[in-house]
């Protein structure tokens, strides 16, 4: 069995910030109730013209990881790319990123996993490494959220929660087992699918079916929804529980932890799984105050600030965790 680890990370998010007071001018909502909630302050938002997209941005962000990791192009051998808002229903993002790129024939899959996404992602990855099937993967987590949010007063409680932006990694192939991806732990709880979800436009609720099932824009199922404090409830059972089999699983203690890095779904749900396990802030990555839930993109985005402002440095033992729809939720503990 091989060993797999992170060779380079990049991020992306687009210039155009939007703050809570530009979001009150759209709906019926406040700076002081927004951070209240959620701790955010703002969020990054794809602005027609500036040339940016899912697939597009998280092409920028794995130019950046692969000049990092020194990996050629041509040496990835298969790209992983976790969305829930690509560019087309189908294809899928990983092919317009092997174009993008203009990398040789090479396998692109894409993981639609939500929140969870990206580590769901990690963790194909480190299989197919760990399997002696690919050396070089080419990991990237990257959403286009503000194309499909409701900015009336009736989408609210979705609507100031979600940014736009990607982040991305390349895995390579090690012999040094002390370094790299310890473990990944995958969980699903499928009952609650509803309790945060998107259900149309699908093969239910194709578009002109919703269009003619609601034509004064009620009720339009083409929005999220998400009831909050059943998805909060849930957050933090999981959070904790799927850390602490990650820590176990490499007989490893919370002390042990010197950077948590948790998806970036609510500042309190973060706080809370700090305060539970007593942490100091040195030891928990935040950034959703300044750019939302990216769901796919909030993990590698936040990994990579935290190393480009030297948080984490080599020989640390870095934990990821993420929570959200489907119920989904995951963790992977990495030797940096």
């Amino acid at each position: 069995m091989y060993q797999s680890k992170i060779a380079g990370v990049g991020k992306y998010v687009p210039e155009n910030v939007v703050t809570n007071n530009d979001l009150a001018e759209m709906m019926d909502t406040n700076d002081a109730w927004i951070q209240e909630r959620t701790g955010i302050k703002e969020r990054r938002h794809i602005k027609d013209g500036d040339g940016n997209s899912t697939a597009i941005m998280g092409v920028k962000a794995a130019k950046i990881a692969l000049e990092r990791a020194k990996v050629k192009k041509d040496d990835i051998d298969l790209i992983v790319f976790a969305t829930l808002s690509p560019d087309y229903y189908f294809p899928g993002c990983g092919v317009q990123v092997q174009e993008m790129l203009d990398i040789k024939t090479c396998p692109a899959l894409d993981v639609r996993n939500q929140c969870s996404g990206f580590i769901y992602g990690l963790s194909t990855a480190d299989q197919f490494i760990k399997t002696g099937m690919y050396k070089n993967i080419l990991v990237i987590g990257s959403e286009n959220h503000s194309g499909g949010l409701d900015f009336t007063t009736r989408g609210r409680s979705v609507s100031v929660i979600f940014g736009d932006g990607a982040g991305a990694v390349v895995l390579t192939r090690s012999d040094n087992k002390e370094q790299g991806i310890l473990s990944t732990h995958l969980h699903s709880e499928g009952k609650h699918a509803l309790e945060l979800s998107l259900k149309g436009p699908s093969t239910e609720h194709w578009v002109p079916e919703i269009i003619a099932e609601n034509p004064q824009g009620d009720d339009i199922p083409y929005y999220p929804y998400m009831n909050g404090q059943f998805v909060f409830k849930n957050a933090v059972v999981r959070f904790s529980e799927v850390i602490m089999e990650g820590l176990k699983a490499n007989n490893l203690e919370v002390k042990d932890i010197d950077m948590l890095i948790p998806h970036q779904a609510n500042l309190r749900i973060s706080q809370f799984i700090q305060q539970k396990f007593k942490l100091s802030n040195e030891q928990v990555y935040n950034n959703i105050q300044k750019y939302g839930n990216t769901t796919a993109a909030s993990i590698p985005i936040a990994l990579c600030e935290a190393w480009e402002n030297d948080k984490i440095k080599a020989g640390d033992k870095v934990v990821l965790a993420a929570f959200g729809s489907g119920f989904t939720w995951a963790s992977a503990v990495i030797s940096w």
